[in-house]
């Protein structure tokens, strides 16, 4: 088949990579000229996703994968277009802003053929293919979906970093305004994706038919937002046994051995492109569900909350030197997205302190970039906070920091034999919060 991959992103390139691994004939379309360049030079335009670099370095010359900025230079020959353009939410009404989304809909609809499957991958509200999308490009390009195109969304869900092992992993879910659009669905995912065996599963691993849009699009919400609501209770449990002399990972552990409780790990600070989004974008449709709103709220509060905690316990922060361990939002990736990073640094900020940060991704100027003092090792400060799981950070010890007067993990990653005599508070393990005189 003959695919376009509209938005060449961290997961589109790499699904437009898949597919020409699976031997379709793949167009990239990016609005990125810098981008299109380094993907046509077979060069990697981002790092860290594993296997990325040598399956552009096989598929462009090859001729099989090639990227453009041109949708007429794409759509048009397509059997099938895949759309994985970011969708964004407002940070103060939480409402999806479908700028992106919506000029990329109307830019391949000037230019779809007769007969084209149209698969979305980006995760949206519930209705939004049926009610916003299909009627745009139907408007457009004359074309009616089910007779003369169709329409499937089939949801991204892969991690940044191990996109290729997670397509493999996990089952395709598909859901098609019509029977002939499911059958083409599933005809070109499963042309273009291999699986592995999962016993665990109640059927088979593979492509999967939920019957319509909304249910794929639910299911993406649904497995998204329970994630964020179960560290919301997470951190619950953290902050009172913190509060209360226990220590919550003993304490999930032992929950978790009864098989029906799934307790996540708590955290400073839920990042990524998902967890901290799909939330919202599920509120936008079900504005009631008061369970989802009180954890979205919760997971934000906690950079503020333990920052509150430092200064219950130093005292104000006005004239002291902070590190903020960690910009990324999660080990092993070098990305910012809703990270933690950015509540911990104005909380502290807005306490008095002088911030530096310091994360092994990056380098000082790109720290500097966003408006940060980078650290190095070595440096003297007061007060430290761990807000990326980083296992350098692990390795840290009090000879690290000169002068350090309070560390708060934010991670669990630290240990006190490597601090000695240095008060810490660790999110969640009472027996660790810091009971010595840290003023001192």
């Amino acid at each position: 088949m003959k695919t376009a991959v509209i938005a060449l992103g961290k997961i589109g390139l790499p699904l437009a990579v898949q597919f020409a691994d699976s031997g379709h004939e793949v167009v990239g379309v990016d609005i990125n000229p810098l981008q299109v360049s380094l993907i046509n030079q077979a060069a990697e335009p981002f790092p860290g996703e594993a296997q990325l670099g040598e399956k552009l370095a096989e598929h462009v010359p090859s001729g099989r994968l090639r990227a453009t900025t041109d949708y007429a230079d794409a759509v048009p020959q397509a059997d099938v277009v895949v759309v994985v353009v970011p969708l964004f939410v407002d940070e103060e009404t939480w409402e999806p802003d479908f700028a992106w989304m919506d000029s990329a809909t109307r830019s391949l609809a000037e230019h779809l053929s007769p007969g084209t499957l149209v698969s979305y991958e980006t995760t949206l509200p519930v209705g939004t293919l049926r009610s916003r999308f299909v009627p745009v490009i139907e408007e457009i390009s004359g074309l009616k979906e089910s007779r003369d195109f169709f329409a499937v969304f089939s949801p991204e869900r892969v991690l940044t970093g191990r996109v290729f092992e997670d397509l493999r992993k996990y089952p395709k879910l598909i859901g098609a305004i019509s029977d002939a659009g499911a059958e083409r669905a599933r005809e070109f995912y499963e042309s273009a994706l291999t699986f592995d065996p999962r016993p665990d599963l109640p059927r088979p691993n593979g492509v999967w038919d939920l019957g319509s849009p909304e249910a794929s699009e639910l299911a993406k919400l649904a497995e998204t937002t329970y994630r964020d609501v179960n560290i919301g209770l997470a951190n619950e449990f953290a902050l009172f046994a913190q509060d209360h002399g226990i220590d919550v990972y003993k304490v999930i552990e032992a929950s978790n051995s009864q098989p029906y409780s799934h307790i996540h790990q708590p955290g400073i600070a839920v990042g990524g492109h998902c967890i901290p989004v799909y939330p919202r974008l599920y509120l936008s449709t079900h504005p009631e569900a008061d369970t989802v709103r009180t954890a979205r709220k919760l997971n934000a509060s906690m950079p503020g909350r333990l920052v509150e905690r430092a200064v219950s316990l130093l005292g104000e922060l006005t004239g002291m030197r902070a590190v903020v361990l960690g910009a990324s939002y999660r080990t092993g990736v070098k990305e910012t997205a809703f990270s933690g990073v950015f509540a911990v640094v104005e909380e502290l900020r807005r306490r008095g302190a002088s911030v530096a940060v310091h994360d092994p991704y990056y380098t000082d100027d790109e720290l500097t970039g966003f408006g940060w003092d980078p650290y190095a090792v070595g440096e003297p400060a007061d007060l430290v906070v761990i807000q990326t799981n980083h296992p350098e950070y692990a390795e840290l010890t009090s000879a690290s920091v000169p002068g350090v007067k309070l560390v708060v993990d934010g991670r669990n990653i630290t240990s006190s034999k490597d601090w000695p005599g240095i008060p810490r508070m660790v999110l969640g393990d009472g027996s660790a919060t810091a009971s010595e005189d840290a003023s001192a």
